[in-house]
């Protein structure tokens, strides 16, 4: 057995046994653990900021960009925003052991539908440390196990950050074995968690599309699958110009390194003469490069050409690609073509056009009148998110604490038997 292969052993038996008794653990525990997760964060904030000087020293020196670097960036507001996060998780119903369904058969038999934890959730994510904590609040607070592995960028602080939650969970009397880390940054622990059948029970992938890509190609475990957010915006006709430039600077701009981020402006045709320039002059004017269609090329010298490979492209910097399209339908047919079934807006007064979009729009978050940056579960009211699932089965959009749970039926009867 190889070292990792030896790793990958230990912790998985180490997160079954704690995934076995968190099962069966009260909310109450649960939600003390997740308190003293938080401020454990808070004690250990001087040495989580340590740690990530190291990890942006090296991305520096590494020429990360800009976007990826503001990913991989931790100070005193991100930190209590983690430690708020395990707080606001704590603040949740518990999500097991809710009664889904109930019903009585005729033979008397009580048969009812009750939520229960997945297992063991195995996450393998990039340069955002935060989803340290995130994914190991959400995954306690729904009675599982966690095992991470961060990327090597930011593997200094991701290994701050879970020493202190453990440290947390030890206070409050929970196994500190709840949540861990792979502690290498050899890529192939990720192999090696991909094929721990006995071990974990789902993987979420969160990263670019070559994790993706590879996680969908070598899994032999179940995924909540997260793909690129090639995000859109579209302006209506009938949308109010301040709002859509209001709406629109705020989907690339707020923060261009997240998944949320619109990558794609669509433009009513019907409106270009009163909307285009006044958008797209905006977004230059704050230093975002834009790249259109020969419509939206006529408006400023600025813009640069798009190719075809800019329509299905996540930049995760302050590009953004634009075009002309022939009203809602023209801009459904865009975004069902080209989009990653992630996060789409439109902005318009119309509530018909509005119905048409949100109706035929194939992505797992549709907005009406909002910037794609809400596309999050802390503002989803949700504490917070292990990912966005841009597919279809069991979870889709933000993965909170009930989308780790899975169900079984418990049926109570009176002495009944089968006949014949």
């Amino acid at each position: 057995m190889t070292a990792i292969a030896a790793m990958m052993t230990e912790l998985g038996t180490r997160a079954r046994a704690a995934a076995r008794l968190l099962a069966r653990t009260p909310a109450p525990a649960k939600d003390g653990a997740l308190r003293a997760a938080a401020r454990a964060l808070r004690a250990a904030a001087a040495e989580i900021k340590a740690a990530n000087a190291e990890d942006m020293a090296d991305g520096e020196a590494k020429g990360l960009g800009k976007a990826m670097l503001d990913r991989l960036m931790l100070n005193d507001a991100r930190i209590e925003a983690m430690a708020k996060g395990l707080e606001d998780i704590a603040s949740l119903p518990d999500p097991v052991g809710r009664v889904l369904a109930a019903w009585e058969r005729p033979n008397g038999l009580k048969i009812s539908r009750v939520s229960v934890p997945l297992g063991v959730i195995g996450i393998i994510y990039e340069s955002r440390p935060n989803v340290t904590a995130d994914a190991a609040g959400l995954c306690l607070k729904s009675g599982n196990a966690a095992i991470l592995r961060g990327g090597s960028e930011s593997f200094r602080s991701a290994s701050a950050i879970m020493a202190a939650l453990r440290r947390g969970l030890e206070s409050a009397g929970l196994p500190a074995d709840a949540v861990q880390m792979v502690a290498t940054r050899d890529r192939a622990a990720v192999g090696a968690m991909l094929t721990a059948t006995d071990y974990i029970d789902v993987i979420v992938p969160r990263g670019g599309r070559s994790l993706i890509e590879r996680v969908i190609a070598e899994s032999r475990i179940p995924l909540f699958q997260h793909l690129e957010g090639i995000c859109h915006t579209y302006v209506d006709k009938e949308a109010d110009l301040e709002m859509a430039k209001s709406v629109v600077r705020n989907a690339k701009l707020r923060r261009t390194g997240i998944c949320g981020a619109t990558e794609t402006l669509l433009i009513d045709r019907a409106c270009a003469a009163t909307h285009l320039a006044p958008l797209v002059t905006m977004l230059l004017d704050e230093g975002c490069e834009v790249r259109g269609d020969d419509a939206v090329q006529a408006v400023d010298r600025r813009v640069r050409p798009a190719t075809e490979e800019d329509w299905r492209t996540e930049y995760l910097d302050a590009i953004i690609s634009a075009r002309l399209v022939d009203g809602v339908e023209g801009a459904v047919d865009h975004i069902n073509t080209y989009g990653s079934h992630h996060t789409e807006a439109i902005v318009t007064a119309d509530p018909d056009a509005a119905r048409t979009f949100l109706d035929g729009c194939d992505s797992a978050i549709c907005l009406w009148n909002a910037s794609t940056q809400f596309a999050d579960g802390g503002e989803f009211g949700m504490g917070a998110e292990i990912g966005i699932s841009t597919g279809k089965l069991h979870a889709r959009g933000p993965v909170g604490v009930e989308q780790l749970c899975t169900f079984k039926y418990v049926v109570q009867g009176s002495g009944q038997v089968r006949p014949g």
